[in-house]
């Protein structure tokens, strides 16, 4: 029996709620939508860190970013790392299309046969000179179409990623992306493929020829929407929504509603541009007719802010930014779409994906396979770990305060408990706690309440054992109080 196909699309910062299937009934989605109305739909999926390099060798390995080398963004993912692409058997062909980011950006590697890179913004981490010399298919693309670069990159002229969400659609990286993967997946032959697409939209800069699709006075908002954390919150989180909300971004007012609304329509217009290059791919599948052949898997790397707490980006643990959408459409168990509860890790992922390809997971893998949920033999009934490593360049953007650089450089770990309690502990500082059930928007942090101090102290002997049982030496306090 031949093997199946992998179909591994993801996003760059996208939360969980853009989709229909997770309660999002005004964004337009249609190829997402039939996707989820025949996968697994997984409930509470968390990242393994919220930012993008140590969530994608999370996502590439089946490793923990402290595991995998990869703790902070733009650290490469080194050679003798292995990505689950180089554990295939040779039977399989391989690809990759968008954005990498852990290292050598454009450049075939870690059992990639086929390679097409649409991000010129990495090349400061290029491992060699020589490469400098080279620009991405996607840079060429956009050439080819009479486009000229508009910036200066080491010492070669690229086009800048807001040159680039200036474009019509046709011409975006997500409508680049979509037609390179179709036409990959048609000319695939009777050997079996892997093909990982990874878009860079949702991601900032935060506009794109769908900026005017969504009306953003009709937008919804929750209960945290423009609402700055309280006193007893972590400094990075109180002084990043200080900072956010007397702020002009991307063009935008954000110390106003309109303005906030305005950049979470443009927001949802990537997201619908997305929605339209997968469209194209699933498309591919089904003329291919390997439709029913194919295992895909539609995540994102981390969440995004986009306003919840006053704060914009991710590198928080609130929901908004380590939750993520997660469909898993698997036809050879499933055609139907079915909810799976409780908490998922991307860790598991990887493991998941090798035992429904009919291999075996290999022993340094970190995570678990979940094939056993997926056969209803077995329930999500565990705990989720997540993890940050220090300051990585990731510091919200023109802050230019020392505060924000001395909160991140501290490391952080999170447990997101079976029964939906969530613990944060700092390395110094302010610890969180909160109860997801009855405050699923993290408003109320109960970590000091004396009679929350027997959770926070097992909880926190959770992220110990955790440690070491994944080789975590990240320096927590003794004294949680």
């Amino acid at each position: 029996m031949a093997r199946p196909n992998l179909l591994y699309i993801f996003t760059d910062q996208q939360r969980v709620d853009t989709l229909r299937c997770y309660g999002n009934e005004l964004i337009e989605t249609p190829a997402l939508n039939g996707l989820a109305d025949e996968s697994f739909v997984f409930e509470h999926t968390y990242v393994s860190q919220p930012v993008c390099s140590p969530a994608r060798a999370t996502m590439m390995t089946g490793l923990w970013p402290h595991t995998a080398g990869v703790p902070a963004c733009n650290v490469p993912l080194a050679a003798e790392v292995p990505t689950f692409a180089e554990l295939l058997p040779d039977e399989y062909r391989t690809a990759f299309m968008g954005k990498w980011h852990l290292g050598d950006e454009i450049f075939a590697q870690h059992g990639f046969q086929e390679w097409v890179g649409s991000e010129d913004s990495y090349r400061r981490c290029y491992s060699s000179a020589e490469r400098l010399e080279v620009l991405s298919p996607y840079h060429h693309f956009l050439v080819d179409n009479g486009f000229e670069p508009d910036s200066e990159n080491q010492g070669q002229r690229v086009f800048s990623r807001h040159f680039e969400a200036s474009l019509d659609e046709e011409y975006t990286k997500a409508t680049f992306l979509g037609d390179r993967a179709a036409e990959y997946i048609r000319q695939s032959g009777d050997e079996p493929f892997a093909l990982c697409v990874s878009y860079l939209e949702p991601h900032p800069p935060h506009t794109g020829p769908l900026n005017e699709y969504f009306d953003p006075a009709l937008l919804p908002t929750g209960p945290a929407f423009m609402q700055q954390p309280p006193d007893d919150a972590p400094l990075i989180t109180r002084l990043m929504a200080a900072f956010y909300m007397q702020s002009e971004n991307y063009g935008l007012d954000l110390r106003t509603d309109a303005g906030w609304r305005a950049l979470m329509a443009r927001y949802w217009g990537n997201v619908r541009l997305v929605d339209r290059s997968v469209a194209k791919i699933l498309q591919a599948l089904e003329d291919s007719g390997k439709a029913d052949d194919t295992i895909v898997v539609f995540t994102s790397d981390h969440g995004e802010q986009m306003g919840d707490h006053g704060i914009l980006g991710k590198t928080l643990m609130y929901e908004e930014s380590v939750r993520v959408p997660m469909l898993l459409r698997v036809p050879m168990l499933n055609k139907e779409q079915r909810r799976i509860a409780g908490n998922f890790s991307h860790i598991d992922l990887v493991p998941t994906l090798m035992e429904l390809l009919g291999l075996a997971v290999p022993e340094p893998m970190q995570g678990e396979s979940r094939v056993s949920v997926l056969r209803g033999e077995a329930v999500l009934d565990g705990d989720v770990f997540i993890e940050w490593n220090g300051a990585d360049g990731h510091i919200p953007h023109s802050i230019g305060e020392a505060e924000p650089n001395r909160s991140m450089v501290h490391p952080l770990r999170t447990v997101i408990a079976a029964d939906r309690w969530k613990l944060n502990i700092y390395g110094q500082g302010q610890g969180e706690l909160y109860d997801l059930n009855t405050d699923p928007h993290e408003l109320e942090n109960l970590y000091h309440r004396p009679a929350h101090r027997d959770r926070v102290c097992e909880l926190a002997g959770r992220i110990r054992t955790w440690q070491q049982v994944s080789g975590d030496e990240a320096a927590l306090p003794d004294d949680l109080h």
